[in-house]
């Protein structure tokens, strides 16, 4: 099948929230640019979380630049409120965006990159990675897993509680993700929780408005060549909104060290004792999905890419947004993106006028 090529100023790949902000702050210089989304629609990876997942920021401090997300009338935002927005978004700036189309890899052409998907490629002069984490789940591996015969699954792909009922579930992880997921499959289901460290809990009135402020004071405070040793609270601690305040309250938010090794039929424990065990969901994480920036040769070990602020160290045209703290503090947040985002556009600005 014959590809067909454009030239941009500005190749984004992914149509997430990252890809927006940056859009925003592109369309404001003039260059001509496009967002690469392999998705069907907007939205980027909120179109797969689960149904009742909820942000534990309010609207106001859940927002990209430019537009603000629509207050909701009850507690903080759904799932669905945020892909409302992230498509509204999208069709207010009228961002020039083609999908779905899944890059396959980049090439070196000259002094451009050659984005490459099928049936279709395009020739920058700069490209922003901004493909997120959800296509490249983490899944730890323990002993036996390949023989034992429940159901496994990564929150990338859990949808609800219902298919668990009556089910017993090993929930694995102990950030928000794994939290909220027990909170709502502990209602149909036993349950058992298994994180690496006893999970940290912040305070009841804690939100992601305040670890975003943390986070910032943090930011600035290395800007200006300060240590801030004190912990404050990660945006990787659980944050008590309503959902996992009621499974406290139930009793359920009581977690055990990691087991040794499956068995056919469930797990086995350093004391020798097992657990049948249906159903495995691991809420482990995810890596950088980066995969076809291997054909640049820019890929580390660890699966990242180096980089000084958003700017690749081994490629002068090519920037990431949006990965977590490794590119900008807190960048991997509605609200966090905004800062990386707005400098990322400015060196490209600067790049492209010098070259």
């Amino acid at each position: 099948m014959p590809s067909t090529r454009t030239e941009v100023d500005v190749a984004i790949i992914g149509g997430g929230q990252s890809a927006l902000a940056v859009a925003y702050f592109l369309r404001r210089t003039g260059r001509s640019f496009v967002i690469i989304d392999a998705e069907d629609a907007p939205g980027g990876a909120w179109r797969h979380g689960w149904s009742s997942l909820r942000l534990f920021s309010p609207s106001t401090w859940s927002s990209i630049a430019g537009w603000m997300m629509p207050p909701v009338t009850d507690g903080y935002p759904s799932r669905d409120h945020v892909l409302n927005y992230l498509s509204q978004y999208e069709q207010r700036y009228q961002f020039p965006t083609e999908r779905p189309y899944w890059v396959s890899a980049i090439e070196r052409w000259d002094n451009r990159l050659h984005v490459k998907a099928r049936g279709r490629s395009w020739l920058a002069r700069a490209v922003v990675s901004a493909t997120g984490t959800w296509r490249h789940p983490f899944l730890p591996h323990y002993p036996g897993s390949e023989t034992f015969t429940g159901q496994q699954l990564h929150s990338a792909h859990y949808v609800d509680a219902a298919p668990f009922a009556g089910k017993t579930v090993l929930v694995v992880g102990g950030g928000n993700s794994g939290a909220q997921i027990l909170a709502e499959v502990s209602k149909v289901a036993d349950t058992l929780w298994v994180t690496p460290q006893p999970p940290q809990f912040l305070a009841d009135d804690v939100d992601g408005r305040v670890l975003f402020e943390r986070a910032t004071e943090r930011w600035k405070a290395q800007l200006a060549g300060i240590v801030i040793e004190q912990p404050v609270g990660g945006l990787g601690d659980i944050v008590m909104v309503p959902p996992v305040i009621e499974a406290r309250e139930r009793g359920v938010l009581n977690a055990v060290r990691p087991f040794e090794h499956f068995t056919e039929t469930g797990v086995a424990w350093a004391d020798g004792s097992h657990t049948p065990v249906d159903v495995v969901i691991w809420c482990t994480g995810f890596h950088p999905a980066l995969g076809y920036l291997e054909s640049l040769g820019v890929c580390t070990a660890d699966g990242r890419v180096a980089v000084e602020g958003t700017h690749s160290t081994q490629e002068p045209r090519l920037w990431l947004v949006g990965y977590g703290d490794w590119t900008g503090a807190a960048s991997a947040t509605l609200i966090g993106v905004t800062r990386t985002a707005r400098s990322t556009v400015e060196e490209i600005e600067q790049f492209l006028t010098e070259h």
